[in-house]
């Protein structure tokens, strides 16, 4: 899912990691503040996740219950962050809960890396968008993953025990959202694709080129599968803007012909 604006105050501060240890990635445990700014960012989207049946992660308590309400009414107020903010840094947050999944993330560089240098040779074929660095920061609350196209950032779940959603492996999450980044400018918002369309054709981008580095990884049930039948082959993703025009501008008969 793709992170709106105000999440790029979330990314400052960010930890980078020697460059010896890794090419592409840069991976962040987040402050309390930062917590604070996502989870505030996430109430914003809640009927956002809920339509389309994300699982969220939020902190338990009255409090949050009450920001939720007051979020699906739009009614929250800067006296409401202010609360989030004191009751988070002073109830919830703490730094050692991020280390298992840290950990767990630095142990697939190599393996995001090489699947990094693969994708970015699509920049030929339908202009893939590259970044130099990709920042990762880490998350308790949220969905699985969020993304944000114009600088490279990646929001990723994990909990204290080091697990992530969906996925043992956080690699199928990280490429899965580097992937949506490369194509939201060239695919994506050139031809006005949904949200059930863009979910499946990452999600088949990804088994394309990575069934045997990802063998877990799956397609969501929420994803429209008329990508399905021109996306069979590696080869086919060569002419994946031609594929996603027809769809988006032609009619069904149009398109099974």
């Amino acid at each position: 899912m793709r992170l709106k604006p105000i999440l790029t105050a979330f990314m400052l501060g960010l930890f980078v990691l020697p460059s010896w240890t890794q090419h592409y990635l840069s991976i962040q445990i987040p402050t309390a503040e930062q917590e604070t700014a996502y989870i505030w960012r996430t109430l914003g989207d809640i009927a956002f996740f809920e339509q389309h049946n994300y699982q969220l992660s939020l902190p338990q308590g009255p409090l949050m219950e009450s920001l939720k309400e007051k979020a699906k009414a739009k009614t929250l107020t800067d006296e409401d962050y202010a609360a989030l903010k004191h009751f988070v840094s002073s109830r919830v947050y703490q730094r050692e809960d991020y280390q298992a999944g840290y950990e767990k993330i630095i142990a697939q560089k190599t393996l995001v890396n090489k699947m990094v240098r693969r994708l970015h040779k699509h920049k030929r074929n339908w202009n893939f968008k590259r970044f130099d660095r990709y920042q990762i920061v880490l998350t308790l609350y949220g969905s699985g993953g969020n993304y944000n196209p114009d600088d490279g950032s990646i929001i990723i779940f994990t909990n204290p025990n080091g697990d992530f959603k969906q996925y043992d492996n956080p690699a199928n999450t990280l490429i899965h959202e580097i992937v949506h980044m490369g194509i939201e400018e060239s695919i994506i918002q050139r031809y006005q694709v949904s949200h059930p369309l863009k979910e499946r054709i990452v999600d088949q981008l990804v088994l394309l080129h990575f069934r045997t580095l990802l063998p877990n990884y799956r397609l969501q049930e929420m994803g429209e599968d008329r990508i399905d039948p021109y996306l069979k082959k590696k080869k086919d993703s060569r002419d994946l803007a031609k594929i996603v025009e027809v769809i988006v501008y032609r009619s069904d008969e149009e398109v099974k012909k």
